[in-house]
């Protein structure tokens, strides 16, 4: 009898996954396109450096600028609110970040916080802002500390929420594989922006624990986060964390110019008590408000206690004198 010779069996393997990472390519390719169509960018563009960066600039009166954190996109301040409030009294100038949104991030530099205050500080200087008041959110404030080191100046003031300013031991390390060239870049276009979807509920609901999620975050469309662009920052940026704040901890005693620290007791991110407790104490002319009750997510949740922060260091800063705020918590 004639043998029939079958396929070899690791053949057809190497076959069967090719083919699903070609249709996870695909969807990923068609759910990103439709997100960007929806969502077109709403800002204005800014060339610095030979990098495109896009943001939102609207009021008049005292700068404020607003940094967004990790995993979202400029867009999540205006629908939380704060950028319109703000805008209100001050000049609101909000950008993506390198990498997030329809910001640009190229290769060639590692973006570190010190790297974007370099870049955001020239563009603020190309948009004639001379003076202005930095709220940043979560992994942003580790560059709105950066430039008031660096533009102290510049940054006359700082609101600093959810930040991380402490090295410590974090899992979330271990999801910095995307901003792994090659095997990152093959992820990022196929399984990670897959994975991310399923598990974007979870993510979510981690980021306001102990709070409920308001409908002003769900109007923030997940895909927008999960392009394989801004994957590839959110990687870079988790594996950056730790290093980032070893190298900026020594220096927040020699800041010299108002800030008012702004967290959530229940922060399941950014624990309140090993940081925004700690650098209260680092920064001797912080204040500290602690609310009971929130999350992460603190420009959805408090944007009143937010307002008044950037009250109250302007105030301030028109007095020549700075008394923070009491803690509230």
């Amino acid at each position: 009898m004639k043998q029939i010779n079958k396929p070899a069996r690791p053949v057809t393997y190497a076959w069967t996954a090719a083919a699903a990472l070609a249709a996870a390519w695909a969807v990923v390719q068609f759910k990103t396109r439709q997100v960007e169509r929806d969502n077109p960018p709403r800002g204005r563009f800014i060339t610095v450096d030979g990098v495109r960066l896009h943001y939102l600039d609207q009021g008049e009166g005292e700068v404020v600028v607003l940094l967004h954190g990790n995993g979202v996109t400029v867009e999540d301040f205006r629908n939380s609110g704060l950028f319109d409030q703000l805008a209100a009294s001050h000049r609101v100038i909000a950008f993506d970040r390198p990498g997030f949104g329809y910001s640009e991030r190229p290769r060639s530099t590692i973006w570190t916080p010190s790297a974007q205050a370099s870049l955001l500080g020239k563009a603020l200087d190309q948009l004639g802002v001379q003076r202005a008041v930095v709220l940043a959110h979560s992994w942003a404030t580790l560059v709105a500390l950066a430039m008031a080191r660096e533009r102290p100046a510049q940054v006359a003031g700082l609101v600093l929420a959810s930040g991380y300013y402490y090295p410590s031991v974090r899992l979330d390390v271990l999801t910095a594989l995307p901003a792994v060239p090659l095997i990152g870049d093959l992820m990022r276009y196929t399984v990670s922006p897959l994975l991310g979807r399923l598990l974007w509920p979870l993510l979510v609901k981690r980021a306001f624990h102990p709070s409920p999620v308001p409908d002003s975050f769900r109007r923030l469309p997940p895909w927008m986060m999960l392009r394989p662009g801004q994957l590839r920052a959110e990687a870079a940026e988790t594996a950056m964390m730790i290093p980032s704040a070893a190298a900026l901890r020594k220096h927040y005693p020699e800041l010299a110019m108002p800030v008012e620290i702004v967290t959530g007791a229940g922060d399941a991110i950014a624990s309140a008590q090993h940081n925004s407790l700690r650098l209260g104490t680092d920064i001797a002319q912080a204040g500290l408000a602690m609310l009971p009750g929130a999350g992460h997510m603190i420009q959805h949740l408090s944007q009143q206690v937010l307002l008044q922060a950037v009250s109250h260091v302007s105030q301030a800063l028109q007095a020549g004198r700075f008394s923070p705020l009491a803690s509230a918590g």
